[in-house]
C-alpha cells in the first residue's frame, strides 16, 4: 500500500511540475479557456480510463472500448436520424452494449481466452460489423431529434464543460462500486489472487462477466458524451491510438497491471498528466507521429516501473493473465 500510495504522490507530482513548466514557458497554455479546453478534451479519456481500470483490478485488459464507444453510440444516433424514438434507439444501443460485454465476459471467464486476444478479436469484429452493416456514412451526425439527450456533452455546469461534469459523476458512480459494494471487494479479491478467490468460495466467472459488461457500458456513456460534445461520432476512431492512451492514463495513474491495487483515484491523477502532456505537445506544435513516439516511450516506461513496483510471483500470475 505504501508503494502504491508513493506511486500515485510521484506522478501527482510530475504532473504538478509539468504543469508549472508549461504555465510558464509555454505561451497561452495558463490561460482560462486553454486549461478549460484541456479539461474538455480529456475527459472522455477519464471516463474510458474508469472502465479500463475495473478490467486492469481484475487483472485483465479490455482492447474493443474504442469499439464499444463509436459503435453503440453511432448506431444509437443513426436510429433517431431515420425516425426511431430516443427511448426505442437507446434499447437498441444498450442491447448491443450489453451483448457486447457479455460475449466479452463469458470467452474471457468461462472459455478461459486470455483478455487481450479475446478483446482484440471482439474489438475488430464490432467495429466490422458496424462498418459493413450498420452504418450508412463513416461520420454520424448528431440529428436535432436527439438535441434532448445533448445535455450529456454539450453546455457548462458551474463553469465546467459538461463532459468534466459526467467524467466527475462516472468518477463518483465507480468508486463507489469498488469501495462500497461487494461486487467491488470482489474484484480486487480476483485481481489480487483469482486461485485464492476461486477456493474461498467467491463467483469469480460471473464477477469478471460483471466486469466487462461494465466496461462496455461506461464505453458507450463515454460515446454518447463525445457524440453530444462534437456534434457526431466518427466511427472508424477504433482505427486511433485512443486506447493507448487509456492504457497509459490507468498504468501511468498507478494501477498495476498485476490487478487488485488502485482505483478512481489513479485515473484521475493519470487524466490529468496525460491531458497536459497532450496539451502542451499540441502547443508545442509536434506532429502526431512524434506525439505518438513520445507516448509510446512514456507507455513503455510506465509498463517497466509497474513490473518493478508489482511483479507476479508463480502462485499469483498462474490464472488470470491478460
Amino acid at each position: 500500500m505504501k508503494i502504491k500510495a508513493t506511486q500515485q504522490t510521484i506522478v501527482f507530482a510530475l504532473f504538478i511540475v509539468m504543469a508549472a513548466g508549461f504555465a510558464l514557458f509555454l505561451p497561452g497554455f495558463a490561460r482560462i479557456d486553454n486549461l478549460l479546453t484541456l479539461l474538455q478534451n480529456v475527459a472522455i479519456l477519464g471516463i474510458l480510463g474508469l472502465g479500463m481500470a475495473l478490467v486492469v483490478i481484475g487483472r485483465g485488459i479490455d482492447i474493443s472500448m474504442i469499439a464499444a464507444l463509436a459503435v453503440p453510440s453511432g448506431l444509437l444516433l443513426q436510429l433517431i436520424e431515420h425516425g426511431h424514438s430516443i427511448p426505442s434507439a437507446a434499447l437498441v444501443a444498450l442491447g448491443l452494449t450489453l451483448a457486447f460485454g457479455l460475449v466479452n465476459g463469458w470467452l474471457i471467464a468461462y472459455a478461459e481466452v486470455p483478455s487481450l486476444f479475446t478483446t482484440l478479436a471482439s474489438g475488430l469484429f464490432l467495429a466490422g460489423l458496424g462498418q459493413a452493416f450498420l452504418f450508412d456514412l463513416e461520420v454520424v451526425q448528431w440529428p436535432a431529434a436527439a438535441d434532448p439527450i445533448a445535455w450529456f456533452g454539450r453546455g457548462t455546469l458551474a463553469g465546467l464543460p459538461m463532459p468534466v461534469v459526467m467524467f466527475a459523476l462516472a468518477s463518483a458512480a465507480v468508486a463507489l462500486f469498488l469501495k462500497r459494494l461487494r461486487a467491488g471487494a470482489f474484484i480486487y479479491a480476483i485481481g489480487d489472487n483469482p486461485m485464492t478467490a476461486r477456493a474461498t468460495g467467491l463467483p469469480t466467472r460471473p464477477i469478471v462477466v460483471l466486469e466487462y459488461v461494465l466496461a462496455s457500458l461506461i464505453g458507450l456513456f463515454a460515446g454518447l458524451v463525445m457524440a453530444a460534445s462534437v456534434n457526431s461520432m466518427p466511427t472508424r476512431i477504433f482505427n486511433s491510438t485512443m486506447v493507448y492512451d487509456v492504457v497509459l492514463v490507468v498504468v501511468l495513474g498507478g494501477i498495476g497491471l498485476s490487478g487488485g491495487r488502485g482505483g478512481v483515484l489513479n485515473v484521475i491523477v493519470g487524466t490529468l498528466l496525460i491531458g497536459t502532456m497532450l496539451n502542451g505537445m499540441t502547443i508545442l506544435d509536434m506532429s502526431y507521429s512524434v506525439q505518438n513516439i513520445v507516448k509510446g516511450v512514456v507507455l513503455l516506461a510506465a509498463i517497466l516501473i509497474d513490473s518493478i513496483l508489482n511483479p507476479r510471483n508463480e502462485e499469483t500470475a498462474q490464472q488470470g493473465d491478460i
